[in-house]
């Protein structure tokens, strides 16, 4: 069995790198407030929680970027194409195929607003294609 080559900087950069988006995409001029709102979110009961939340953020997302990053070496190794190029492919097929149909469903049952349900799968978007980014430009 031959495990990927994963360049451990392009993971921890592409970790780094959902802090950011979820830190601006969730602040309040953009679409924290809405957010807020439609998931029912009180800001004194997150402040509650301290840093649980980030710690978590930071764990799922390494996993979510080396998972990303060994996907992508699988789908240049098959493809032959540029590393960028199948970081970005990889990234958009990965989100389509395993968060967007998840939370979908999810939302769908829960009976979650429509809005809510875009504005969440649009951040996870970003967020992967960011991390696409970074793990393209950095190669293995």
């Amino acid at each position: 069995m031959t495990v990927p080559e994963i360049n451990i900087w392009a993971v921890v950069l592409a970790t780094l790198s959902t802090m950011v988006v979820g830190s601006l995409w969730y602040s309040p001029k953009v679409f924290g407030e809405y957010w807020m709102a439609k998931a029912a979110v009180n800001r004194d009961t997150t402040t509650s929680r301290g840093a649980w939340p980030i710690v978590v953020t930071v764990v799922v997302s390494f996993v979510t970027a080396w998972v990303l990053a060994g996907a992508t070496a699988i789908a240049h190794d098959f493809y032959q194409g540029s590393f960028l190029g199948d970081a970005m492919i990889t990234a958009l097929l990965l989100w389509a195929g395993f968060t967007a149909a998840r939370m979908i469903t999810h939302d769908a049952f829960e009976a979650r607003p429509a809005g809510l349900t875009a504005v969440n799968l649009a951040h996870e978007l970003l967020t992967v294609l960011v991390m696409g980014l970074v793990i393209g430009l950095m190669g293995v």
